[in-house]
């Protein structure tokens, strides 16, 4: 305790009425002194304050992504949080949260890993047109505040890039990937979970208040062969961290077919890109710049849409089913189908 006698005292002044001056300037320094000396406990209950708001704001927000489509299969844009409704179990919700990709002249920022097949079934001049498209879908996204990385796969996956947000850093990394002739293995749903891994451990979550659109872009022919990681796995993993995985698929061809439909693949199958939220690409010809284009659109046209659910009740099944409309009757893609409460 600070004794403010002790302060003030003084035993002689050789001028008449200093030492009343002097005694009343250390009194108001030493309550000076003191009232700094109680700053810590007063700041320490306004923190106090602001982690409680912190604590209410990071509520658990049940955030979905959603893509939407009309009738033609067309992305759609340009829609607001009152052309969507909730429903929790079949009863609506109120929205709390809503994002758009793009809304005017606003971005969303986003975080992309593209995971791009080097195996042996993928030829050089092929990758060497995928190196341009690539380019071509960074270039679209340069007034976007967008986070970038590459994996190449064959048996092993490699990271080539991390997270940049440069994009002529990104398009120098894309000239080091190299065809893996001896590539035997095609480990497309190791490649994905990897890259799910690395946007959940090193990506942010909010970039300058936003939410940011979360995706991989898988580029291969479509046949996963000796993956360590089941597809249902990937998927799990793939909604719990709010990712969305979009496919560009290279199709094969049987000889044994009359028509020239491409052959469905293990990755189509999956359902991984649709149980992600995502969509998938099948290249009809060896130009891919318009294959990118078009997935350009459809990112763009994603939402983010979200709410606080309310608490577990003693004995409530705490999985939640959710269901996502378009008011206007548009088709709508969803990220994930359900989700369970931690609280």
């Amino acid at each position: 305790m600070l004794n403010l006698t002790e302060c003030v005292q003084i035993e002689s002044m050789p001028v008449p009425g200093a030492k009343r001056f002097i005694n009343r300037l250390l009194l108001a320094y030493c309550c000076l002194i003191a009232s700094l000396m109680l700053l810590p406990t007063f700041g320490s209950k306004v923190l106090a304050q602001d982690e409680d708001k912190v604590i209410r704001v990071d509520t658990e927000l049940a955030e979905f992504e959603v893509l939407v489509e009309d009738k033609e299969g067309r992305p759609v844009h340009g829609l607001r949080a009152e052309d969507f409704r909730i429903l929790e179990n079949g009863k609506p919700q109120r929205i709390d949260f809503f994002q758009p990709v793009r809304s005017g002249v606003k971005t969303r920022p986003m975080v992309i890993v593209f995971a791009v097949d080097v195996s042996g079934s993928m030829t050089t001049a092929e990758l060497e047109k995928l190196r341009t498209a690539i380019n071509g879908f960074i270039d679209r996204f340069g007034d976007y505040e967008s986070y970038f990385a590459l994996l190449a796969f064959a048996m092993d996956v490699k990271k080539i890039q991390s997270f940049t947000n440069r994009p002529d850093t990104l398009k120098r990394s894309l000239a080091k990937f190299d065809h893996d002739q001896d590539g035997r293995s095609t480990h497309a749903f190791d490649a994905v979970d990897a890259a799910i891994r690395m946007i959940d451990k090193n990506a942010p979550r909010t970039l300058q208040g936003r939410s940011p659109k979360r995706a991989v872009i898988l580029i291969t022919d479509g046949f996963p062969v000796g993956d360590n990681v089941a597809p249902n796995t990937v998927i799990e993993r793939a909604n719990n961290a709010g990712v969305s995985v979009y496919s560009i698929i290279l199709p094969s061809f049987s000889p044994l077919q009359r028509d020239a439909r491409p052959i469905m693949t293990l990755l189509e199958a999956s359902g991984l890109v649709q149980k992600t939220g995502g969509s998938s690409m099948v290249a009809i010809d060896d130009n891919y710049e318009p294959l990118f284009g078009s997935l350009a659109a459809e990112i763009t046209a994603s939402y983010a849409v979200a709410y606080y659910p309310a608490e577990n009740r003693a004995g409530e099944n705490p999985k939640r089913n959710v269901v996502i409309e378009s008011v206007k009757g548009y088709k709508v893609k969803q990220n994930r189908a359900s989700f369970e409460l931690k609280r």
